[in-house]
């Protein structure tokens, strides 16, 4: 990592004359240039202000103010003062993407081109390091995810409460900022319900009545009214390899005993949203307590498929069918295990039977219980009834010895060991050592709870109240009294691990990271990289995946995009399933296997199973596993562009479009979003004098207009490049009864086609990528939206990151070393001090 002058507790921003300044700047730009070396500094000085003002102001001046900005305004000294960082950031980007000068503007020669880039790069780098800015440092709230993440490691509970809690709101693309981060009465209120179901789960007291939990199992819906349909293959990996439709999901049984497995199936109605008596089946097992796997489904033949009755045209008379109904194998699984298998008919026959008819597939799964306890295997077992690891970790003592029939004794012996309970929950939770103020509060709930409830009983209802304490809610990071304001200063190790935690794993520091800033010894560097790569090869690190590249990526927004089922009949729901498991493995492999992030660009691999390479027209794959594929060189895939989730994200429910794809790519890949468009701006015609236009035309009659010209300029080549894919991702050759052309131009004349000619424009950008990248992995790791000022540190990071080929563990370890996420700066004003968040 570049060095960065910091003391050990603040750094003092000291200025340096700024005729030295520039003088050792402009020498340094041109220390590998012997040409260059003999130009005296005044003139390079003049150069370079000639540059800027002849080839920029005739566009971005006052009068035309052309992208909102002007060059009137700025001077060259701004750099070294650090004034103007954002709009010198912006010409930066523009000349580095070549966006600028456009097109149609004489070009910048090489040497012009390399000598602004390198002066502003090593003019705002230097103010950088000499001038370091951390950032805003707001406090912030745990998300829903976060919170989820942090209670099942704080309570070793196995348990997903997130879809308890409502979604957060994104700041800069993620949900995890904390300017968007608010907690209102109501959501309080939530949590303090969600708290107090996990409590009991965790302390073995929700099981005292019996409760049901029902899981539905994800289908299409109705098609054109004639039923739901089932699926002739393995739903899940918790299903038998023998196995085809029905579902499974995770159950946490609060105690051991008898639960009751039961599940709907479909009756090939044209109204399957009834739940029918006839149709539930059940079967009673014995459950241990803690989490399990249960699931239904029906046997998969290995000879000839089950018969469906045959579908006649016309719709005013009931189909009926053509054979007698034939006996299914339906199973409850358990564990991965069947239990049990019971027969049902093929199909049933009703007033009501449909124009359509699909396999019988499973609906719906309860699971009701405790039911029946005295009658199960665990009765006589009272020593197994609570033996979880939640009930181990939280009870790390029992106060059994006190003396029956001494109430003073018992009293004391409880207090004291709810005062060890509590103290242990209360120094992972709040990310810190605790002290006798942080655990008080709790005790006194603890203490007001026992006065009506037994020990375990209260002891949820102190882990309820912890649950909700603003000291575990907030990343808190206290300023150091002594600092004044405007001071930078070394968050110290607990804040670090908390930071670090999160950012990987997207909950609290385990055991490990605690002993270590405990010792002082997480940041020594050998340590720290040894750390990263232990917590990136854990099984927690899906959290990365999950909430870093589900957003990123826009992978979380796929449950909620539908594409129109007439005209995408095949996009089902092992098809929706299939094509964000290959994204997501694939950015899962990249990061286990710390692979350069340039294979998001163009890999000639990815990972798929019989149904997505079907929808791709690859051969040789069978069966629903996911396994890596490399492709042939001939194959239209490759990178991230080639996946099908990107694709059909990107498009409209009923057809392509190149705009919101080109965008896509220059928020996500380029770093490089174009600004919003002007709220009247007119929608694509897609017909013209009753012909239908292709993307291609429709997109070439808007750009008519100037105002819409001047940002699809840019989105438009981008997106039409990939053409060639409906809104589904699958590849074809004709759209609107033409050959589709994929030919495209860039702002600066560069001509290419398809997607293997986009690969070719991002490869030749892969530096502004890896930027990118980084910009978008920097954000989500502080929590902020970046600035201006940001942008030394993701370049200081890129620079890091090349000597190892830009592999991913490399990015991470520089940006856990880099000064915003190491430092803060005390609060400039007085009543921002108060970064804790206090209970009374």
């Amino acid at each position: 990592m570049p060095h960065y002058p910091s003391p050990d507790l603040v750094f003092r921003p000291y200025q340096l004359s700024f005729y030295i300044w520039i003088g050792a700047v402009i020498l340094c730009v041109f220390s590998g240039d012997t040409d260059a070396q003999n130009i005296k500094p005044d003139e390079q000085q003049n150069r370079l202000s000639h540059l800027i003002y002849d080839r920029c102001e005739s566009c971005h001046n006052d009068y035309i103010f052309d992208g909102n900005w002007s060059v009137e305004d700025i001077d060259l000294s701004d750099v070294a003062l650090g004034k103007n960082q954002k709009r010198w950031e912006s010409i930066l980007k523009a000349v580095s993407m070549g966006d600028m000068p456009p097109a149609d503007k004489r070009p910048l020669s090489n040497e012009e081109k390399n000598l602004l880039i390198s002066w502003l790069e090593n003019g705002l780098d230097t103010y950088s390091a000499n001038h370091p800015n951390p950032g805003r440092a707001t406090i912030r709230r745990l998300n829903r995810n976060e919170y989820a993440n942090s209670v099942q490691d704080l309570l070793s509970l196995q348990v997903d409460m997130s879809k308890s809690l409502p979604g957060d709101d994104s700041g800069y693309g993620f949900d995890n900022n904390a300017d968007v981060l608010g907690l209102s009465t109501t959501l309080l209120e939530r949590y303090l319900s969600v708290a107090g179901k996990i409590s009991k789960l965790a302390t073995g007291t929700a099981g005292d009545t019996p409760s049901k939990t029902s899981f539905l199992v994800p289908k299409d819906g109705p098609v054109k009214n004639s039923g739901v349909p089932a699926f002739d293959q393995r739903m899940s990996d918790d299903l038998p390899l023998d196995s085809r439709g029905g579902g499974s999901f995770d159950f946490y049984a609060p105690i051991s005993g008898g639960y009751e497995i039961a599940g709907f199936i479909n009756a090939n109605t044209a109204n399957e949203v009834d739940r029918m008596e006839i149709h539930r089946y059940k079967h009673n097992v014995n459950l241990s307590a803690g989490k399990h796997t249960i699931g239904m489904t029906f046997r998969k033949r290995l000879a000839l498929r089950e018969h469906v009755p045959t579908v006649r045209e016309g719709t005013s008379y009931v189909v009926i069918p053509d054979r007698e109904p034939e006996l299914l194998d339906l199973d409850f699984i358990l564990d991965g295990a069947r239990v049990h298998s019971t027969k049902v008919p093929s199909y049933h026959m009703s007033a009501r039977f449909s124009q359509a008819a699909f396999l019988r597939d499973v609906l719906e799964i309860e699971v009701t219980g405790p039911i029946d306890i005295q009658n199960t295997q665990y009765a006589s077992k009272a020593e197994d009834k609570f033996d979880t690891p939640s009930m181990r970790k939280i009870f790390v003592c029992q106060p059994k010895d006190a003396q029956e029939n001494a109430l003073d004794d018992k009293h004391t012996k409880e207090t004291e060991c709810a005062r060890t309970i509590l103290s242990n929950l209360a120094s992972e939770a709040y990310r810190r050592p605790v002290n006798d103020r942080d655990v008080q509060p709790l005790l006194k709930v603890f203490m007001r709870a026992k006065q009506n409830l037994d020990f375990r009983a209260s002891i949820a209802m102190s882990i309820q109240a912890l649950l909700v304490s603003p000291k575990f809610l907030y990343i808190q990071e206290p300023v150091p009294s002594s600092l004044q304001s405007g001071e930078i200063y070394k968050i110290d190790d607990y804040a670090f691990a908390t930071r670090l935690a999160l950012f990987l794993w997207s909950s609290l520091p385990d055991q490990e990271l605690r002993s270590l800033a405990q010792s002082g010894t997480l940041r020594q560097p050998s340590i720290l990289q040894q750390q990263i790569k232990r917590m990136l090869s854990s099984e927690k690190a899906q959290a990365l995946t999950d909430n870093f590249a589900g957003q990123w990526l826009y992978l979380r927004n796929l449950p909620y995009h539908f594409p129109d089922v007439f005209a995408f009949p095949q996009f089902n729901v092992p098809m929706r399933q299939a094509i964000e498991k290959e994204t997501s493995l694939f950015f899962t492999r990249i990061l286990k296997d710390n692979q350069s992030i340039f294979d998001f660009l163009n890999a000639n691999y990815s990972y798929l199973n019989e149904t997505l390479a079907t929808h791709y027209g690859i051969d040789g794959v069978r069966g629903s596993a996911f396994r890596k594929v490399h492709f042939d060189p001939n194959t239209q895939r490759g990178g991230l562009l080639g996946h099908a989730s990107i694709l059909t994200l990107t498009s409209n429910p009923n057809h392509t479009s190149p705009v919101k794809r080109g965008k896509w790519i220059l928020d996500n890949l380029l770093a490089a979003s174009p600004p919003p468009p002007p709220p009247d701006i007119p929608a694509l015609v897609a017909k013209h004098n009753g012909m239908d236009l292709t993307a291609r035309e429709q997109l070439a009659r808007h750009r008519e207009d100037p105002v819409c010209a001047s940002c699809h300029v840019r989105m438009d080549p981008l997106g039409l490049a990939l053409e060639q894919y409906d809104a589904v991702g699958s590849f074809r050759t004709t759209a609107a009864g033409q050959l589709i052309d994929v030919s495209a131009q860039m702002p600066n004349g560069t001509k290419f086609n398809g997607l293997k000619g986009l690969h070719t424009i991002l490869w030749d950008r892969k530096e502004r990528f890896a930027q990118a990248f980084i910009d978008r992995m920097l954000t989500y790791a502080l929590g902020r939206g970046l600035e201006a000022y940001d942008q030394p540190t993701i370049r200081a990071i890129a620079r890091e990151a090349s000597k190892d080929n830009y592999r991913i563990h490399k990015i991470i370890e520089a940006i856990v070393s880099s000064v915003p996420f190491n430092y803060k700066t005390v609060p400039e004003m007085t009543n921002e001090k108060q970064q804790i968040v206090k209970t009374h």
